[in-house]
């Protein structure tokens, strides 16, 4: 299953969530928060692409593959 792994990320670099949500603006805190804990099963290009500029990393670093986790449906 792939899911995005921010929290992990954000750990690294020392930041928290609440400063990441600063720094995505406009989007509600309630989708933010699903995002960031790997809650969703979506996510925007656009926001993709903001969240690799705001921490400084690729698409590659965001994911995580887990072969032992089931995928979803």
């Amino acid at each position: 299953m792939v899911r995005l792994d921010i929290i992990t990320l954000l750990e690294k670099r020392r930041k928290t969530k609440y400063w990441l949500y600063k720094q995505m603006g406009g989007m509600s805190y309630q989708n933010f928060n699903r995002i960031a804990n790997g809650e969703t099963t979506a996510i925007r290009f656009e926001t993709l692409e903001t969240l690799c500029q705001v921490l400084e990393c690729t698409p590659n670093d965001l994911f995580v593959f887990d072969f032992n986790e089931p995928e979803s449906k």
